[in-house]
């Protein structure tokens, strides 16, 4: 099978999910399941190469709207997003969507613009130019480490989630020494073991990490990203724990390195479980969109000495719904003076709810700076109320 013959014959695809809700709980919604089959049926193009069947945010000029898509990946440091906000909000750019990944270091993040006076996508050769340049000074910094910005306006067509992997992966930032997000905590460090079986041609991939949602799209992203092919796959939620089994092969049928691409495939799969983990509090924020809300809430999170390691800014209608990932600038534990302090400088103008992120396998708990514990769609049921 080492000659590449067995990418001849034809594969059929046969997969069983047991899923449940968001809860924990079976789904009874008939809308939901019958949605699922809709996109998973004969009838789907879920499997369509142009990228217009696949729902949700997209990349590109005429994903989600008359916007324009920006794309950013540099060195993270205090207060980036802030700088970034406030260079789009001196274009005079209204940001109605955007997602933040930080990752050893490294920073990746998708902004979906307009032009606030026409609220159509900015086009302006001259203007997008200007934009790019001052936008790629704000990611490069004091870099110097040889690791430089990169910014661009993309065209195509590209689910935000898969794309933040695809431009992490690029950016190399499972290189980095294995830098552990949050505090240091190792206890969610995921366990990763790879083997090869010499008479399949396959490699074993193992993983046992704490399960959340979207766990085995980040990891399958990343296999394909690395150009495998899965050939066999078992999942299993394990209490608080997810387990996952792959068999996998090179597309091309070429066996590398075997230590280099073991080293490789542990790297790159810890990588792409920890780009969603975030560690410390999360703040979510519903308010009035406005033109330079974005960028005064992150001057506002900077002045206070909040680090945001994970970002996801929505736009419905004419309200913003913001959640930001935070941590102390400094390393240490975020303080409540700190949060209280936060909540009476921007509480008079929207709605603000404070979780703490748990750092172990037990279920998320809200914190005791929050007033209640809220869903986020509880927050902005309220807000319009």
């Amino acid at each position: 099978m080492g000659d590449g013959s067995w990418m001849q014959q034809p594969f059929l695809l046969v997969a069983v999910f047991h899923v449940t809700d968001q809860q924990g709980n079976k789904l009874t919604d008939r809308k939901t399941i019958e949605d699922i089959e809709k996109a998973l049926g004969p009838k789907s193009n879920i499997l369509s190469t142009d990228g217009k069947s696949w729902t949700g945010k997209r990349v590109g000029v005429h994903s989600i709207g008359d916007y324009t898509a920006i794309e950013l990946v540099g060195t993270d440091r205090p207060g980036l997003l802030s700088e970034i906000s406030a260079v789009l909000a001196n274009f005079h750019c209204n940001v109605v969507a955007a997602e933040v990944w930080t990752h050893n270091m490294r920073v990746a993040c998708v902004v979906y613009i307009n032009d606030d006076a026409t609220c159509r996508a900015v086009d302006d050769p001259k203007r997008l130019s200007a934009m790019e340049e001052q936008l790629r000074n704000v990611l490069r910094g004091r870099d110097e480490d040889g690791k430089g910005a990169c910014t661009s306006f993309s065209m195509g067509f590209t689910h935000t989630d898969r794309r933040l992997h695809q431009m992490m992966f690029a950016d190399r930032d499972y290189e980095g020494g294995g830098v552990l997000e949050g505090d240091g905590i190792v206890s969610s460090r995921p366990i990763i073991t790879v083997d090869r079986c010499e008479d399949k041609g396959y490699l074993l991939v193992n993983v046992r990490c704490k399960d959340r949602p979207k766990l085995l799209f980040d990891t399958v992203c990343t296999l394909t990203d690395m150009q495998y092919l899965v050939f066999h796959a078992s999942i299993v939620s394990d209490g608080p724990y997810a387990l996952q089994e792959y068999y996998i092969r090179h597309v091309d049928g070429c066996s590398l390195d075997p230590l280099g691409e073991k080293e490789r495939v542990i790297k790159c799969m810890e990588a792409a479980i920890r780009r969603r983990v975030s560690e410390g509090l999360s703040l979510e924020l519903c308010a009035r969109d406005r033109v330079g809300l974005l960028s005064d809430v992150t001057r506002v999170l900077r002045e206070n000495g909040l680090s945001v390691t994970r970002a996801g800014v929505t736009t419905v209608g004419d309200q913003a719904m913001n959640v930001f990932y935070v941590r102390d600038a400094s390393g240490n534990p975020v303080d409540m003076k700190t949060i209280e302090s936060l909540r009476q400088e921007i509480g008079h103008t929207m709605m603000l709810n404070v979780k703490k992120v748990p750092t172990n396998a037990e279920a998320p708990e809200s914190s005791g700076w929050a007033k209640t514990s809220l869903s986020f769609g509880s927050l902005f049921e309220r807000f319009l109320a």
